[in-house]
């Protein structure tokens, strides 16, 4: 599912914050968001703005230019905030009327609103080869705020939950349309099929760990998808003396679909020496709450007991279709205290 950054939505509670006079906190699907007391009310209709939005340089926007017109996860009076309410007015008038504003219709681009994307360094942005292959599937779990009726639909239904690792997203794959040994093997970033090169630190860590030839010998049409982690990677949070792959998914290409975890796991095992992201629980039921989940996210890093860990990301043992998410049932919750701390 493509990311709603700006959206109308309905304010579902008003609450008040323990000792703060002027502001109150709002719920919006399953977010928290900060706002002037007596601005909104319940049942209203809002522009919703997630974290990570980036405003345009415009009048109605100026007071966003201290953080760059970059919404960021805050914490005020002790109340955590992600996202940023306005009225209906911030949209053109023809759109701004109750009537012609439907709950959920993406306003992005009207509000002309853009992505913040961490700058990549040079040994990560490597040479393009070409585009993300269309035979794979990007890895972009949706946030629990945003769809938290999973946790009512598949109450009583067992989940595993990995840690959610906070590295660049890295696949690595082997198809072929014949005999496997003499397949296509190639790595890509999140969005690019990258070329092989000496400095390149994709290849570095698939050429340490001997992918292509372990890949090769267990002569299956797949793709490792996984972080990379370590230094030189988003700061190296986890204080690693070098770089290291962390697998979470394997995609059979010729099938076109994500492994099971306990087949993930066998495959894993069959290529020897390689890591699975560190599993928190194999026998996880969701709770009722969104804000249940997101406290469970909270905690230190498997990879480093001085970190905290960016979240988890939760999918059911056996791999499983959901249609409100168009696409297969994972998910995750983001730790509030990894933002609050990391949030540059």
């Amino acid at each position: 599912m493509s990311r709603k950054l700006a959206s109308i939505q309905k304010v579902l509670a008003v609450d008040s914050i323990p000792g703060a006079d002027a502001i109150e906190c709002l719920t919006i699907l399953g977010w928290k968001v900060v706002a002037k007391k007596g601005e909104f009310k319940v049942g209203d209709l809002i522009v919703y703005c997630e974290v990570d939005s980036i405003f345009p340089e415009k009048p109605e926007f100026e007071f966003l230019r201290k953080n760059n017109f970059r919404i960021k996860t805050i914490c005020l009076r002790k109340q955590v905030s992600q996202g940023i309410a306005f009225p209906l007015s911030i949209l053109p008038s023809a759109l701004s009327e109750v009537g012609v504003c439907l709950e959920g219709l993406d306003v992005t681009d009207i509000l002309g609103v853009t992505k913040y994307e961490v700058q990549i360094p040079a040994q990560l942005a490597g040479v393009v080869k070409g585009n993300f292959p269309e035979f794979l599937h990007k890895t972009d779990e949706e946030r629990i705020q945003t769809c938290k009726q999973l946790l009512e639909k598949h109450q009583n239904k067992k989940f595993y939950v990995t840690e959610k690792v906070d590295g660049s997203s890295m696949t690595v794959y082997l198809r072929s349309h014949d005999q496997l040994v003499h397949g296509e093997f190639g790595i890509c970033s999140r969005n690019m099929d990258l070329k092989e090169t000496e400095e390149n630190a994709y290849w570095k860590v698939a050429r340490k760990l001997d992918l292509e030839n372990k890949m090769r010998l267990v002569n299956k049409a797949i793709a490792l998808q996984g972080e990379l982690v370590g230094m030189g990677v988003q700061g190296n949070k986890y204080k690693l003396s070098d770089l290291h792959f962390y697998i979470f998914n394997v995609y059979d290409i010729f099938a076109q679909r994500y492994m099971s975890y306990e087949e993930m796991l066998n495959v894993v095992d069959d290529l020897i020496g390689l890591e699975t992201v560190p599993l928190i629980t194999q026998n996880y039921l969701l709770p009722k709450t969104v804000d249940e989940l997101v406290e469970f996210s909270k905690g230190k890093s498997l990879l480093n007991k001085d970190t905290h860990r960016e979240g988890i990301v939760l999918r059911p043992l056996v791999e499983e279709y959901e249609p409100d998410l168009h696409g297969r049932l994972s998910f995750k919750a983001i730790n509030p205290d990894f933002l609050l701390k990391y949030n540059e």
